[in-house]
Parts: structure tokens; C-alpha cells; sequence
């Protein structure tokens, strides 16, 4: 959908009259979910750009004032939550503006660190009381993947080594799965999603798919993200034992495999990072 600044001035200022005037400019982002727009100094609107983002706004509406307070690195925070109008009509939220700005794989400063604290994070989140936390739609087996992983796989052909692909794609779907109770997890640790400063983690953002189930999925961050030399320190920071090590390492290429071909002319960014993490992971299992 077609979203710009005065559409979204207009909303905010039907909406919340005590804001409106307050200048609004669009940010840029390599996201497909959401069109982010800051709001005077210490604001950021966030609107669905599709209706599968729809549902997202209410979930971070609810869970985010839970969450954010226990992570121990700045969360969005719900300032206002608007409705339908101007034309718009779909639900949005105004969150407090959040400083720093999104990291860049192959080019991470202090990578030793961010690792780090990006362990920190997902064991922080780990930690938090998930006894009636909803289910994380990407907490579930990658057995659940396999049809569109390997479509994608297929839709690849000749622009990347499917064959080596599919041999560790199968490796993947062969390690056991996880046998704890489910965890809270993210969901999307994509750089997009995480937000530095001076070369430590400054905050993450995009709780949409944030829930409960297997926390593997948490681990794609060490390749779409992190070089392979920081790997090891976020492993150790996590506490992932070798079956989920693979497992995340399995979501990272699946997640990968999947939005290449869907990206591959419509979003450069994203078709470039999941260009990325194939290599990576490619390099690390000795595959190429």
C-alpha cells in the first residue's frame, strides 16, 4: 500500500490532537512489514503496509509493555495505538524514538562485542516467564518449512549451488529436535531489526513475531549478522548446545532460501543479506 508523510500526518493528527503539526518524515528501510515514519524528535509512527502485517500491531500493542522492561536493551515503546481513517484502514502505533541505527554484515564494528550483547539479549529473553506467552510462529520444527525451503530451492536453479543447498538443507531437518519446554524468541533477529551505537547494541526492534516454542530461530543472527570469527562468542553468551546450533543455523538457511527468490529484483537489501547468509553458511559447513 501506498503510504507517505501527509497521509500519515493527517492520521496522526485525527488521532492525536496534541501531536499534530509535528513535523513527519519517512525513514528509509529495507523492510516489506511495516513503513516507519519519525514523528517530531521522539516519536515513530509504524504502519501495516499489507493485511498480513495487520495483526502484528495489536501483538506488540499487548506484549511489548510486558517484554521491553525485562530485556535489558531498549524495546519499542507503545506511545499511542491509532485506528482506520483518511483512507487508511488498518490499526498503527506510535512508539517512543529509539536512538542508533542498523548494522551492516561485513562490516561490524566491535563484532567480538555485539556478539555479546546480542547473546545477552536472546538469553535475557529466554529467561522471561513464557507460561502464557502466545506461540512464536517461526518456534516450530523446520520439518514444517521443508515444502517451501525446497521450492525455493528449485526456483534458485542456476544462480546458486542447489545441490550443496539441498545436502545441508537435508542435514538440517536430521537433527533432533528441541527437547525443554518452549522459550520466548524474537523471531526476526534480521540487521534490520537490530539497532548499535559505538559499536554496542543500542536496542531491537520488530516484536511482531515474538512468542513462544523452540528459540532456535534466534540463532540466525550469527549468520546474517555476525562474521564467523564473533560466532563462537554469541554461541557461548546464548548457551545453544550443538543440535540447536544446527537448528538455527537450518532456520538461517531456510529464512535465506526462501526470500532470495522472492527478493531477488523487488527488495535488493534483503535479496543481498540472503545472498549472504547462503555463503556463510556455505563456507562454515566446509560446502563450497
Amino acid at each position: 500500500m501506498d503510504i507517505d508523510a501527509p497521509l500519515v500526518a493527517r492520521l496522526v493528527a485525527a488521532r492525536f490532537p496534541r501531536w499534530a503539526g509535528l513535523p513527519v518524515a519517512r525513514l528509509a528501510s529495507s523492510g516489506t512489514e511495516n513503513a516507519m515514519f519519525r514523528l517530531g524528535t521522539d516519536k515513530v509512527v509504524r504502519l501495516p503496509r499489507h493485511p498480513g502485517a495487520v495483526e502484528s500491531v495489536a501483538h506488540e500493542q499487548r506484549w511489548l509493555p510486558r517484554l521491553g522492561p525485562l530485556l535489558g536493551v531498549a524495546a519499542p515503546v507503545p506511545l499511542g495505538l491509532g485506528g482506520p481513517g483518511e483512507g487508511f484502514a488498518w490499526p498503527w502505533s506510535v512508539y517512543a524514538w529509539l536512538d542508533g541505527h542498523n548494522p551492516v554484515a561485513g562490516a561490524v564494528e566491535r563484532p567480538e562485542r555485539l556478539a555479546a550483547d546480542l547473546g545477552a539479549f536472546v538469553a535475557g529473553l529466554r529467561a522471561v516467564d513464557a507460561a502464557d506467552g502466545p506461540p512464536n510462529p517461526r518456534g516450530v520444527p523446520l520439518a514444517e518449512r521443508d515444502a517451501p525451503t525446497r521450492d525455493a530451492i528449485a526456483a534458485l536453479a542456476g544462480r546458486i549451488d542447489t545441490d550443496a543447498v539441498t545436502a545441508l538443507w537435508g542435514q538440517a531437518l536430521e537433527v533432533a529436535g528441541r527437547a525443554g519446554p518452549p522459550v520466548w524468541a524474537h523471531g526476526d533477529l534480521s540487521p534490520g531489526n537490530v539497532l548499535v551505537a559505538d559499536g554496542r547494541l543500542a536496542g531491537v526492534i520488530d516484536f511482531g513475531t515474538a512468542g513462544v516454542g523452540d528459540p532456535a530461530v534466534d540463532l540466525i543472527v550469527a549468520w546474517n549478522l555476525l562474521p564467523a570469527s564473533a560466532r563462537g562468542t554469541f554461541r557461548e553468551a546464548v548457551g545453544a548446545d550443538d543440535d540447536e546450533w544446527a537448528r538455527g543455523r537450518g532456520w538461517a538457511l531456510s529464512i535465506s532460501l526462501i526470500q532470495l527468490p522472492y527478493y531477488w529484483r523487488t527488495n535488493p537489501p534483503l535479496a543481498a543479506n540472503s545472498r549472504h547468509v547462503i555463503g556463510e553458511i556455505l563456507a562454515e559447513t566446509g560446502s563450497r
